[in-house]
């Protein structure tokens, strides 16, 4: 038996329908004020509990051979401190012990590329330490001590190993995520505007195979990045456009102008409006600006890990929005390549 911690979002939610592709036996921890319609009609043990709540951990891990911990409170906004240190630390220190106390063979716990050290002079490998002086939001800070958490658990006896996630693109998508909402917003004539700059993606595929890697190959107490490719946000639009047949915003706004607006703006919606999705804020600015590459040659080295694409993972996630009625397709699209072959 193996037990999957947030099968609701979007990582586990991929995961978990590998698993059951594999013929495991697949539980999953769900809370009862979540929406778990995403889980109808797959063949899962459901059991209730908070990762807040130690007692329902223990029975959660109860009979399970390996864990795999995708759960965590994301937020790309400065609020909500409390509860995101409650859920991603203490949560974390809570599993990991009621996996030792049940004598679980390993647990596999997401990490993220934010709590990855940064170096501007090359891409960032597992080696280059978190820097805590740095800015950073909530949520990163958290990710670094989730780290801090597995270590500890190691120290003590068990095995566990961290796999670290860039920004995962492709289906079952169901809150959606940040990067799925924009494909749905720009699909749908809704994007109004982007700024430059550019980050580490990462295939759905991808993350999977690389959980599902570190879970069989992985040493205790190591983590390994998994990335499919870093795009430039205008490479991304691109890869939109062929996509979904529609052209990109005409606006393409100056960062520093954008990072100005967003530190006013999500100042007044994060206090003001706390309901309101924030599409750009001071810290999303910060990482799309920053530009940042990951080195996944450990992966490749240590587990085997071979990335694919994030052009089929665009595609696979569109197709799968258009399924659920998220984007309306065209009658008839065709992708700009074969649009221009038209004209000529």
């Amino acid at each position: 038996m193996l037990l999957v911690t947030g099968a609701n979002g979007h990582l586990g939610a991929n995961l978990v329908r590998r698993l059951l592709a594999e013929g495991q036996a697949v539980r999953v921890l769900l809370r009862k004020s979540s929406d778990n319609s995403t889980l109808d009609g797959l063949d899962v043990e459901r059991l209730y509990g908070d990762l807040r709540d130690p007692r329902s951990l223990i029975a959660a891990v109860d009979g399970c051979r390996r864990v795999y911990h995708c759960a965590a409170r994301v937020s790309i906004v400065s609020s909500g401190k409390q509860e995101i240190f409650e859920t991603n630390v203490l949560g974390t220190r809570h599993l990991l012990t009621a996996a030792r106390d049940a004598g679980v063979e390993r647990v596999v716990v997401s990490g993220s590329f934010s709590a990855v050290g940064h170096d501007p002079s090359r891409p960032a490998n597992e080696e280059i330490p978190f820097n805590p002086f740095e800015k950073h939001l909530p949520y990163e800070f958290s990710k670094a001590a989730v780290e801090m958490e597995c270590l500890k658990a190691v120290a003590v006896g068990l095995d566990v190993v961290v796999a670290t996630s860039c920004a995962i693109i492709g289906p079952y998508d169901f809150k959606p995520s940040r990067m799925g909402r924009v494909l749905v917003d720009f699909a749908s004539g809704k994007l109004r505007a982007y700024i430059p700059g550019g980050f580490e993606f990462v295939a759905a595929r991808d993350i999977v195979e690389g959980h599902v890697l570190a879970m069989q190959k992985g040493r205790p107490g190591q983590k390994y990045i998994f990335s499919t490719e870093f795009l430039t946000i205008d490479e991304l639009m691109g890869i939109f456009e062929e996509v979904t047949g529609r052209s990109r915003p005409r606006l393409r706004l100056p960062a520093p102008l954008v990072a100005a607006i967003a530190g006013v703006s999500s100042f007044v919606l994060t206090n003001f409006f706390p309901s309101v999705p924030q599409r750009f804020t001071p810290g999303s600015v910060r990482l799309l600006r920053s530009r940042r590459r990951a080195d996944c040659s450990k992966a490749k080295r240590d587990l085997g890990y071979q990335p694919t694409s994030i052009a089929q993972a665009v595609r696979e996630a569109y197709e799968w929005f258009v399924e659920r009625g998220a984007i309306v397709a065209p009658k008839r699209s065709l992708s700009r390549a074969a649009q221009i072959g038209a004209r000529t």
